[in-house]
């Protein structure tokens, strides 16, 4: 079949929908709640009468959690099969924002929102996982590229959320939201989503694997977060331990009789390591530009949170029209003609972000923004689709935990990484503060050059669609 020609395809029923909206909901608590908190550092500071940087760890306190509990999501959808593992993530992350609502001290609160990390990290990949199972290979492409939609707004969002909650309530509701939200989601999924049956390869739990890859990620991100604190000595034993367990694990991952963690042999079979290139890659430069730019908003040009959030909605806007457009596309058009397209338009959404210190208008930023939520669109439901389509629907929890794994860490990685830049870059450039944020960006560049490298060896359709 030509790469152009359109395959038979299934239709996507209101039953498939109403079970798609349900696993969203988790995914949105989840990815949300990774920034909604970032608008209230000032108020957990006076609250609990603590330092910026003791408050900063309720942000990455959480993320770290993620990235140490997305690996386990795989084994355990396996074990105890997709729906049960999904709603049990739910009621655990409930559990620790209802504890973080309850917080007495900075220390409870970075405590309570690890329980809350650990549960986030589970829902986004199990819920997928279990979305593309129900769904089928030829149904996934266009109800991926309708649920993807929210990760791309949540980092958008969660700014306006919590700053919308700060504006007329106090702090605990940035946490009490989520109580209705998952009440309603784990009672719609005990209703309509199926129940999909553990794997019938009862692998034993890989718990070297475990004890290497997730807190050798949490470290290595502990690492280089301290570089950009100014803390040489824990950065280098930071760097230096968290690589030295990532290449354990990978050595043990080649070499174990078991079933690993995250088999390492899947970043050598196409289309993984493409797609795995590019997910990290651009999950650097999207999370890095949500890090650069409200912070550019309010130091470089003194706008309030509320503001700041209002001026990055364009970029959720053109997260949404991106959507519709890959969802009327992804089967006509070469899932890799839709990723390459997509990178290409977040590197023209990215030039302008490198002229910040000529001060651009709104109205060019807005329409910046606009054009980086269409690519980005564009780019991880494909890039799922290519995946999910060539790999057998017993092995989807695992592919989808380390897909979303590199997601999170290219994220956690590249905004570390830029805040190490932007760091330099400000003391190099003294009081020109927009020219510091502009020479950031050109890292932001680099990534998504990258990621198009990337792309560019991904297959040219989905399985079954091939010449």
């Amino acid at each position: 079949m030509s790469e152009n020609a359109a395959p038979p395809t299934e239709r996507v029923d209101g039953r498939l929908l109403r079970i798609a909206f349900v696993l969203v909901l988790g995914t949105f608590m989840a990815t949300v709640d990774a920034t909604i908190v970032s608008v209230g550092i000032d108020t957990l500071t006076e609250e609990f009468d603590a330092s910026v940087a003791e408050i900063q760890w309720v942000s990455t306190a959480y993320l770290l959690a993620v990235v140490a509990a997305v690996p386990a999501s795989g084994w355990l959808a396996d074990r105890f099969g997709g729906r049960r593992t999904w709603i049990a993530a739910v009621g655990l992350f409930l559990l620790g924002s209802l504890l973080c609502a309850l917080a007495w001290s900075a220390t409870s609160l970075i405590v309570f929102r690890v329980v809350q990390g650990l549960a986030g990290g589970l829902l986004p990949a199990t819920g997928q996982a279990l979305l593309a199972r129900v769904a089928g290979p030829g149904r996934t492409g266009r109800v991926i590229s309708i649920v993807a939609v929210v990760p791309l707004l949540s980092p958008v969002l969660g700014p306006m959320v919590g700053g919308s909650i700060l504006g007329v309530a106090s702090w605990p509701w940035l946490f009490l939201v989520n109580l209705p939200i998952g009440v309603v989601a784990m009672v719609l999924a005990r209703r309509y989503v199926p129940v999909v049956p553990p794997s019938d390869r009862r692998a034993a739990f890989d718990l070297r694997g475990a004890a290497l890859l997730s807190p050798g990620l949490a470290v290595l991100v502990f690492g280089l977060t301290e570089i950009a604190h100014g803390r040489t000595l824990p950065a280098v034993i930071g760097v230096a331990a968290g690589l030295g367990m990532l290449v354990g694990f990978v050595v043990h991952g080649l070499r174990t009789r078991g079933t690993p963690l995250i088999d390492p042999r899947l970043f050598t079979r196409p289309p993984f390591g493409a797609a795995a290139l590019s997910l990290v890659v651009l999950g650097a430069s999207v999370f890095g530009t949500m890090f650069l730019l409200p912070l550019y908003f309010q130091t470089g040009r003194e706008l309030t949170a509320w503001e700041a959030g209002l001026l990055l909605a364009p970029q959720g806007l053109g997260a949404v029209v991106g959507t519709v457009l890959v969802n009327r596309s992804i089967d006509k058009v070469a899932p890799r003609s839709l990723v390459v397209t997509g990178i290409a338009l977040i590197l023209v959404g990215t030039v302008p972000f490198t002229q910040l210190g000529r001060d651009p208008a709104d109205a060019v930023i807005a329409v910046t923004l606009v054009v980086r939520g269409v690519g980005m669109a564009m780019v991880g439901a494909p890039l799922m689709s290519i995946v999910y389509s060539r790999i057998e629907p017993a092995h989807l929890p695992r592919a989808a935990g380390a897909l979303n794994l590199l997601n999170t860490v290219g994220g956690s990685l590249g905004t570390a990484a830029l805040a190490v830049v932007l760091q330099d870059r400000l003391a190099a450039r003294g009081t020109d503060v927009p020219q510091a944020f502009a020479d950031a960006f050109w890292w932001v560049f680099g990534f998504c050059l990258l990621a198009a490298v990337g792309a560019t060896r991904l297959p040219r359709s989905r399985a079954g669609q091939d010449a």
